[in-house]
Order: C-alpha cells, then structure tokens, then sequence
C-alpha cells in the first residue's frame, strides 16, 4: 500500500454560468472512509467527479500526490484512484467476468498484455464481492445488489489505492445496501483502501465513516468524525430538516430521527 495525498486547492466547479462549488480547500483522509453528505444538488457529485478527473476545473486544482490530475494521463489516474459512477451500464451481453476485467485495461500496454497476474487480480476481485460463482451470467440479468457487486468487483480490479464512488447503494434494497457497505468496510479495514463516496442516508453514512463532508452553499459547511459534527443543528443547517440526534442502540453511532408526520401509536392498555 502505497503513501498517497488527495487535496483540492481553490477548486472551482461549475456548469456554464452556474458555479457549484466554490475555491474549496480540503484534504481527503487517506486509508480511512469518508463521506459526502448534503442536499440535492449542492455539488456532492460534482466534486467527487473532479476528484476523478472526470470534470475540469474552471479555477483552482485537484492534486494527486502532488500533482494536477489534470497535467497527468488518464492510464497514470487511472493506476491509483478509480470512480464507480452512479447508475452505471454494461455494454448489451457482457458478462460479469468480462466486465471486471475492464478494470485491468490501464495497466495493459503495446508490451504488456494479459498476464497471470491480472488473472490473478480479477479472480481475487469477483470472490472479494462474492460474484466468483456468477462470473458467466450477464451484466444485465443480474438482480440489482448482484450488479453493483459486479461493478464494485470492476472497480477492485483496477486495484488502486484510492476508490471513489457516487451513491454506491442507489436503487438497491436496504439487504443490497448492507451487503455494499459492508463490503467497502471490510476493503477499508483489511486492505487500508482509501474509500470516498457519497451517500443519502445519515444513519448509515455515520455508520460507515470514519469522516464526514457536508457540503452547503458550494463549500463545505463541516468536516470530521461523526460522533464529533453530526448534529441536530447541523442537520437542520445542511438538509432543512428538524430532528433529534440520539445513539445507535447497536453501534453508538449517531443516529438521525426526523420530524414530520406519521402514526403516533397509542399506550397499550
């Protein structure tokens, strides 16, 4: 596992005349789990998308151990920080084998084609999301937790140390969503990958994070460790939503409990 650093310095972002995010200055944590949280629209994936030198700044820089992403080639990007993106899609009648094998195609060169160990690596990727055994089904017949494993496994193979990925757990039942984030858990804990992703969900991005972004107002609001900023005043600031913070009862991780209406049950008699 290599030493790596993962910066924005004055980074502006914005589509035509419309500036999302604005001369924002953050360091990522490396070998930890950091989230992005924020409202709809307020830059989350945008920002995640510069990251992976998938949007060009229109001021400012994205540094990658140092270096602009940008003044560097997409292969030697590609080498140590990969992106799922949201809602990805298949080519009609690719397998699963062949699409994690995609994974591999920037460390293929004139000289260097397929060797043992890419075999090696993207068998390693399909058994790590538990798609070993589906590695001859199509993309597309796959039910919906399956796919995302089979783009995650996609994403292993590429084998950076730095993963990025836009709402990961998008469209999948609360089981699939589980077995996703549970997953990028066990990558964070046993091979010190460097997670970063965006998530809807509070209660489980304080679950999963060691770090938190929230994102507001085309900057970030606050950052650190959810026990420490996940507040309700917080939450108000950042989502428009009253709430009442309290512990997990499982983890003692915060734990957001919204406002609104609903049936309010009766004392039992």
């Amino acid at each position: 596992m290599m030493a790596h650093s993962l910066k924005t310095e004055n980074l502006t972002l914005s589509y035509g005349a419309t500036t999302i995010i604005d001369a924002l200055n953050v360091t990522m944590p490396m070998n930890k789990i950091t989230v992005l949280i924020g409202a709809n629209g307020c830059g989350k994936s945008t920002l995640l998308r510069s990251i992976a030198r998938l949007l060009k700044p229109k001021n400012g820089a994205v540094l990658l151990d140092g270096e602009d992403v940008f003044h560097l080639s997409t292969k030697d990007v590609a080498k140590k920080l990969s992106i799922l993106p949201q809602s990805p899609v298949a080519p009609e009648g690719l397998t699963v084998l062949q699409l994690v094998k995609q994974g591999r195609y920037p460390h293929q060169t004139w000289r260097k084609q397929w060797t043992e160990q890419d075999e090696e690596i993207v068998m390693n990727a399909l058994k790590s999301t538990a798609m070993y055994e589906l590695q001859n089904k199509i993309v597309d017949e796959l039910s919906g937790g399956q796919r995302q494993r089979a783009w995650i496994a996609m994403t292993l193979a590429q084998n950076t140390d730095i993963i990025l990925l836009d709402e990961p757990t998008t469209y999948l039942d609360l089981t699939h969503q589980i077995d996703v984030l549970d997953l990028l858990f066990e990558l964070n804990r046993t091979q010190q990958r460097t997670i970063i992703m965006v998530l809807h969900d509070i209660n489980l991005a304080c679950r999963y994070a060691d770090h938190i972004i929230t994102v507001k107002d085309r900057t970030i609001f606050e950052q650190g460790q959810p026990e420490h900023i996940m507040t309700a005043e917080l939450v108000e600031n950042v989502f428009d939503l009253q709430c009442q913070m309290m512990n997990d009862p499982i983890f003692g991780t915060p734990m957001c409990l919204p406002f609104g209406k609903g049936r309010t049950l009766e004392p039992a008699k």
